[in-house]
């Protein structure tokens, strides 16, 4: 038998070089970065094409400094976040989601200059799974103007789209290949518009935005995929909705809707993992509301309400990004204008406590997003254009800035995909 006697054999060689590369990090079973493993992936959506008839009440007023979509390599053990292309776009992809697959990604473009009309695109992308690359798939129409939010059914058969500027919510079947097809609902809103003032906003505030029209601003279907729930910043209001998801229709619940505080703005919301709670930020109120959820009936009730903002601040704000940790111990809320990310636990009876805030390290935070790890949390400073980086604090939920900071022009959302999985 051949010794080896100052190496080791070829294939033991390679075996220990595996192991030493492919060392798991012991507080969260997680690879760590090494060239040999799949890359996770990030992919940060922008505002790249103003509007040249903006609504006077958009208080945003991005000036278009991004490209497209940005597309990132991530490093799993530090966060940092290396440049890995971008796919051109003028038509502001500022909203963007991922099928379960991690093939298929859908941008809601925030225009309405559809073809000469005043209405939105929705596009559909395929992502390579060894480089992350995007290919168009195809772009269809939203089904109103300015679309701001997109997501996909539990059926996987359909994408559902918050048209902001039209003020409607509409239903596009996703085909076996990918691409969209034509909307197979659309509901518009008409109703009361709630007033230009909250009561429940810090004292001094101007924050107006939304109250001159209906403003669709978030849709996404309840866990079972039974109910579909919209929110109308402009209306003050949350709208259940049957869903038939033989056919992609929406028929009112009963009640159809559970109405805000006037004047709040109602802007996103998120379930809780346990399904039960569900949590809602309002955009010129600055507060939080849990609500319970009653899922065999599609119903909310309110419970509490609680302020995004440290006791004392007075002044604007406009809320952002409401996201419930993975481990559904915390709520995590963005606040614009004072630029910060408020940080509640979540009590075991669903109640939220006020743990901390952290400075976004930039100006307007309009979204964020954990890892899948959820060891890290990513901001998007609209008005700074960067991306800033911050490590989960162990279990006390805090934020700790990492540094890092990635230039990104009027950042809007960030999400993620892991290609070794």
């Amino acid at each position: 038998m051949q010794s080896f006697p100052n190496s080791c054999s070829p294939n033991l060689c390679r075996l220990t070089t595996l192991a030493t590369v492919t060392v798991l990090l012991v507080a969260d079973g997680i690879v760590a970065n090494d060239d040999t493993i799949a890359p996770l992936m990030a992919y940060v959506g922008t505002f790249s094409s103003p509007l040249k008839d903006t609504l006077p009440t958009q208080v945003d007023l991005p000036p278009g400094n991004g490209r497209g979509i940005h597309m990132f390599r991530v490093n799993r053990e530090t966060g940092a976040l290396t440049v890995a292309g971008v796919y051109e776009s003028g038509t502001s992809p500022s909203r963007l989601v991922v099928d379960s697959d991690g093939t298929r990604m859908y941008s809601a473009n925030e225009t309405d200059r559809y073809k000469g009309t005043k209405e939105g695109t929705v596009s559909s992308f395929s992502i390579n799974r060894t480089t992350g690359k995007l290919t168009l798939l195809n772009t269809v129409p939203s089904g109103g103007a300015g679309p701001t939010y997109v997501s996909i059914h539990p059926s996987k058969r359909f994408l559902l789209v918050a048209n902001y500027f039209g003020g409607s919510v509409s239903v596009l079947p996703i085909m076996a290949n990918g691409q969209l097809g034509k909307a197979t609902d659309v509901k518009a809103m008409e109703g009361k518009i709630g007033p230009t003032t909250s009561k429940n906003a810090p004292p001094g505030s101007k924050a107006f935005s939304g109250h001159d029209r209906t403003h669709a601003h978030m849709i996404e279907s309840d866990p079972s995929g039974r109910f579909v729930l919209h929110v109308d910043l402009g209306m003050d209001r949350i709208f259940v909705w049957k869903f038939d998801a033989k056919t992609g229709k929406l028929s009112p619940n009963d009640p159809a809707f559970v109405a805000l505080p006037p004047g709040d703005g109602p802007r996103h919301f998120h379930f809780h993992p346990n399904g039960k709670w569900f949590y809602s930020i309002q955009e010129e109120g600055s507060t939080l509301v849990l609500f319970d959820y009653d899922a065999k009936h599609g119903r909310l009730t309110k419970r509490q309400t609680i302020s995004t903002l440290p006791v004392g601040y007075a002044g604007s704000n406009f809320c952002s990004e409401i996201q419930v940790s993975r481990d559904g111990k915390f709520v995590y809320a963005g606040n614009r204008l004072h630029d910060s990310i408020g940080i509640f636990s979540i009590g075991d009876d669903g109640k939220l406590s006020f743990v901390d805030e952290e400075w976004t390290r930039g100006n307007y935070p309009r979204s964020f997003s954990f890892d899948p790890g959820g060891r890290f949390l990513y901001c998007g400073n609209q008005r700074a254009d960067n991306v800033a980086v911050f490590k989960v604090v162990g279990k006390t939920g805090k934020l700790k800035f990492t540094g890092q900071y990635v230039p990104v022009g009027n950042p809007s959302h960030i999400i993620f995909v892991d290609l070794a999985k």
